[in-house]
């Protein structure tokens, strides 16, 4: 689902800002103690749009000692740096880690600093508890400071809305719609009025939203595949509820089609992360201030948000962590929330004067009223490192009801099966 700046900004495969790559080191011993030489340049590794610019610039000109040289790396940043990793040499000092990616990065935890050797302890407390928690280690290594999160809310048109019969003062929307049986609900009372506004631009795409509106996912915490437990079915469940409806737009978010629904109004609704208003604010024209925001039907989950880890290679630990601390406060955080709607994970930023500015785009809306309260709310599950390879057969088996190739039931098993089998083979009970 995660189509937007997060994962589809990148460029060539390096555009390189202040200079190119430089390593700190000329390999990689994982199985020894971070080195506590003194650095005279920091690297520091991240993705196009994955740091506000002025966040940036801010923090090279705030430790010209040692230099910071800053480089976006485009293309599938993972691999280039688990590539890195591997050939032992150009090891950047600090680098970002998605967060689709840091489940992944746990098991890897002797390739990165455990940020409480280095102070840590002073600033946790400053993030919501939840996203620490993702870089966390099961036995309490925290190898990331986050970057952002992608609380989640409801977009809709408010004209759309009124037009069919529905509510669009955003408390009074908020209020009918508090589940997605409601939602769904409201979306059939739509259609009748206006058959071609599907209040579900792709019932696929939500599943990972209502799976994260949970306490628990697919592998539980002593490693055991728990993907086939009434939670997953659940949300299984609730997203064919909408195809059968047939208030299913099947309309992938991001696409040319997605684009043009939302500003002509066939797509009247939208569940996403806060950073989704860059993407529809990109995509209309004539839809500008007819928009609004209410709390997710259901409950919060989060989607997206990112780390920056210092790795096991850099030359000055306790300074690499200075610099992400700074760049990740809460002043920096509002900063390149303004710049570039990259929302904060540090509660303290929702009371900065950026993000207390109403947004004509939403009809005067002050966004963080919204988003602030869902971030606190958001629950705490535990995301197993073979978490995502073990998701994908159910969103791959939703698509063939959607589809029509195949009954719920029939996908249901076929996606239990699958999902078992990829456990087993990354060694899941």
């Amino acid at each position: 689902m995660e189509l937007s700046r997060r994962t589809l900004l990148a460029g060539g495969f390096a555009a390189v800002l202040g200079g190119t790559v430089v390593g700190c080191s000329s390999g990689m011993d994982t199985g020894t103690e971070a080195k506590k030489n003194t650095a005279t340049t920091l690297t520091l590794w991240c993705w196009p749009g994955g740091l506000g610019k002025s966040v940036v610039d801010d923090t090279i000109a705030h430790f010209p000692d040692p230099t910071i040289k800053y480089s976006e790396i485009g293309g599938d940043f993972k691999q280039k740096l688990i590539t890195t990793f591997n050939g032992g040499t150009g090891i950047p000092d600090i680098t970002g880690i998605k967060g689709e990616d840091i489940a992944s990065m746990l098991p890897q935890a002797e390739r990165f600093v455990d940020l409480k050797t280095v102070g840590a302890d002073s600033v946790l407390g400053d993030y919501v508890e939840w996203k620490v928690k993702q870089a966390t280690t099961l036995d309490g290594k925290v190898i990331g400071l986050p970057i952002d999160i992608g609380p989640t809310a409801l977009y809709y048109r408010e004209d759309v809305f009124t037009k069919g019969g529905l509510p669009g003062d955003p408390a009074k929307v908020a209020e009918q719609l508090k589940t997605w049986d409601d939602f769904f609900a409201a979306g059939v009372e739509l259609k009748k009025s206006n058959p071609k506004a599907l209040i579900v631009w792709d019932a696929t795409d939500l599943y990972d939203i209502v799976v994260g509106q949970g306490t628990e996912r697919y592998v539980s915490k002593d490693n055991t595949f728990i993907g086939d437990q009434d939670h997953i079915r659940k949300a299984w469940d609730t997203v064919v509820k909408a195809m059968t409806l047939k208030i299913d737009g099947k309309t992938a978010s991001g696409s040319p089609d997605w684009n043009a629904g939302l500003d002509q109004g066939t797509i009247p609704a939208h569940v996403g992360a806060a950073w989704v208003a860059l993407d529809i604010k990109s995509a209309v024209k004539s839809s500008v201030g007819k928009w609004r925001l209410a709390a997710t039907p259901s409950g919060p989950a989060n989607f997206g948000g990112s780390f920056l880890t210092i790795t096991k290679n850099a030359a000055d630990p306790a300074k690499a962590f200075e610099v992400i601390k700074y760049m990740l406060s809460p002043d920096n955080q509002a900063k390149a929330y303004a710049d570039a709607q990259i929302f904060p994970a540090t509660p303290a930023a929702y009371d900065k004067p950026q993000l207390k500015v109403a947004d004509p785009f939403f009809g005067g809306q002050v966004p963080i009223d919204v988003f602030g309260p869902a971030a606190k709310a958001i629950p705490v599950a535990y995301e197993a490192p073979s978490d995502g390879a073990v998701a994908q057969p159910f969103k791959d088996e939703l698509k063939t009801v959607q589809s029509g190739s195949k009954t719920s039931d029939a996908a249901w098993a076929s996606a239990v099966s699958k999902a078992k089998a990829i456990a087993k083979r990354q060694g899941v009970q």
